[in-house]
């Protein structure tokens, strides 16, 4: 038999659309054209001579070769990602406090997080989760080193990373009827967010009524999914159990909006600078 050599490029597209369960959400996850993730996975099955994934236009779920090539695909781009750290970040060392919106690519965050820190295993990092407005005090007061959030709502003076949609979602059979007050999951009152959803909807002339507030991105899409309503949210943060709702349904636009990183020290540590530089790479 030839000898085949698999690419960790090609590995680590393979693993973002087993865990994106689909080629485009895979390709924001990574920062590849839809595309260009089909283009890697077929040249990827062409290697190996077998098919990983069964495509249909709904779902995308991976085939008995697929379910055995993937803890072999994670342990080797863990290991490729290891490897790297340990030569090229290994004198990146020290603590290092991160304040992260919660509403922040959460799909994709843990994987980003989990590989920088086997680029640069000499950092000890801290996390902080939540609203903008609950990590305002922590940065102000020299808790947080850096912070990821939307631009604009609490955090003043960024490096822009990305832009992301607002979108409306709802459960997958939730019936929206606009003859009667909309139904509607938010964020507390402080949050920007919150505004934006209400002034559109006061806007179209729609009526709402809250049926649930919740401190968290992840608390406005469990309501939803369990049908208590609609919510507005980050399309990176829509998952496959919501569906995107819209004009179809009679719902008004909503603006896009811009996340930023933000540093607290002019000066800030050599880890402090390789976790913007990795980011800024990674998401711009």
């Amino acid at each position: 038999m030839a000898r085949i050599d698999l690419d960790s490029d090609l590995l680590r597209c393979f693993v973002a659309v087993a865990d994106a369960r689909g080629f485009t959400a895979a390709g924001e996850m990574i920062g590849l054209t839809q595309s260009g993730i089909s283009v890697r996975i077929r040249n990827l099955e062409d290697r190996l001579g077998r098919r990983l994934f069964d495509r249909t236009s709904r779902s995308v779920n991976l085939t008995e070769d697929g379910e055995l090539l993937l803890s072999y695909a994670r342990r080797m781009v863990e290991l490729n990602d290891e490897a790297i750290g340990r030569l090229t970040g290994a004198q990146t060392e020290g603590r290092l406090r991160v304040g992260l919106a919660d509403y922040v690519k959460p799909s994709l965050m843990p994987q980003l997080l989990g590989r920088f820190n086997r680029l640069h295993p000499g950092v000890t990092m801290e996390m902080r989760t939540g609203l903008s407005m609950d990590l305002l005090p922590g940065y102000e007061q020299g808790e947080l080193d850096v912070v990821i959030a939307g631009r604009g709502m609490v955090f003043k003076g960024g490096g822009l990373l990305y832009r992301d949609a607002l979108v409306w979602v709802s459960a997958p059979g939730f019936q929206l009827r606009l003859d009667r007050p909309v139904p509607l999951a938010t964020l507390p009152p402080h949050c920007t967010h919150r505004g934006i959803s209400l002034e559109a909807l006061d806007r179209a002339g729609i009526p709402w009524r809250f049926v649930y507030v919740s401190s968290s991105t992840a608390g406005l899409q469990a309501a939803v999914q369990g049908g208590l309503g609609i919510a507005m949210v980050p399309k990176s943060a829509v998952i496959p159990e919501l569906r995107i709702l819209g004009a179809e349904q009679g719902l008004p636009p909503l603006p896009d909006f811009e996340i930023e990183i933000f540093v607290r020290e002019k000066m800030p540590t050599p880890s402090c600078r390789a976790f913007v530089d990795f980011m800024t790479e990674e998401l711009a």
